[in-house]
């Protein structure tokens, strides 16, 4: 399946939408299963908590993954997707409530690349808090 993002159609400063994710610690124990990171600090809040952190964090994997949803869900075709990298700035806490933690993802055209390509600035947020840095993607439109 190709991108339904026409090329031609898109500039630079272009915004993609806005994803909200909300992330509780059934997701991380299903994100633990899934992927084997059984890292205490995920799943035991005393724990967390013993080594300064503010309560049980998510995977940054998990939140990465999340972040990329927001380019592949604007191309509608996640082989779009050439490269995606980021820095895990903050960890985002997951209380233990039936809440859990919000985080919010955006994007923008960052610019526009030889081959039909472009490059996105994506920024995750949760409450105040950036979670992840120098986070970018360059997909394949058509």
């Amino acid at each position: 399946m190709a991108s339904r993002v026409a090329f031609d159609q898109v500039v630079v400063g272009d915004v993609l939408p806005e994803k909200r994710v909300r992330i509780t610690r059934l997701d991380l124990v299903r994100y633990a299963g899934a992927s084997g990171d059984f890292n205490v600090i995920h799943w035991n809040e005393r724990v967390a908590k013993l080594v300064g952190l503010p309560d049980v964090i998510a995977h940054g994997m998990y939140t990465m993954a999340q972040a990329g949803r927001v380019v592949t869900d604007w191309v509608t075709d996640p082989a779009a997707l050439e490269e995606f990298g980021v820095r895990f700035t903050r960890p985002v806490p997951v209380p233990d409530d039936d809440q859990g933690a919000e985080v919010t993802f955006t994007g923008v055209v960052a610019e526009k690349l030889d081959g039909q390509r472009v490059k996105v600035n994506i920024t995750a947020m949760c409450g105040d808090a950036s979670v992840l840095g120098r986070a970018n993607a360059v997909v394949r439109l058509s």
